[in-house]
């Protein structure tokens, strides 16, 4: 079973990292994704808002399953490099969104961006842009 099999009939639980950071795919195709994640508590930084990493951690998230839609079966992909820009802050209670696309897939490298939104899509959050090596 292919991941993007695995994600249709299981959802959240074909990752256990989406497991773990209670992660929700939307949705996914043609080179994009959409991913939703409410902010916990245990998530903030020492100032109340959600650390900079589960940003980061939540968009690659994304962009690998725009990826996936996009390989061939028995490919993988890892991130090679990610940048995030972080815009506004979040904090505990608040449901976010990852929106991805793949911007250029070539033979063996793989560029994509995602943008961290607020649940009604109005506020961005972080802008990030990745690169991913084809396995």
């Amino acid at each position: 079973m292919s991941y993007l099999d695995a994600i249709s009939e299981s959802g959240q639980h074909a990752n256990p990292f989406f497991c773990l950071m209670g992660i929700f795919p939307k949705t996914w195709g043609d080179g994009r994704a959409t991913l939703e994640m409410t902010v916990r508590p245990d998530m903030t930084n020492g100032e109340g808002w959600l650390q900079g990493g589960m940003y980061t951690a939540l968009v690659d998230e994304a962009m690998a399953l725009a990826i996936y839609t996009l390989l061939e079966e028995g490919q993988m992909i890892a991130t090679i490099s990610c940048n995030t820009t972080f815009l506004r802050g979040v904090r505990a209670g608040e449901t976010i969104l990852a929106e991805s696309n793949v911007i250029r897939k070539g033979r063996q490298i793989i560029f994509a961006e995602g943008t961290v939104l607020s649940e009604d899509g109005k506020a961005e959050l972080a802008r990030c842009s990745a690169s991913f090596i084809v396995r």
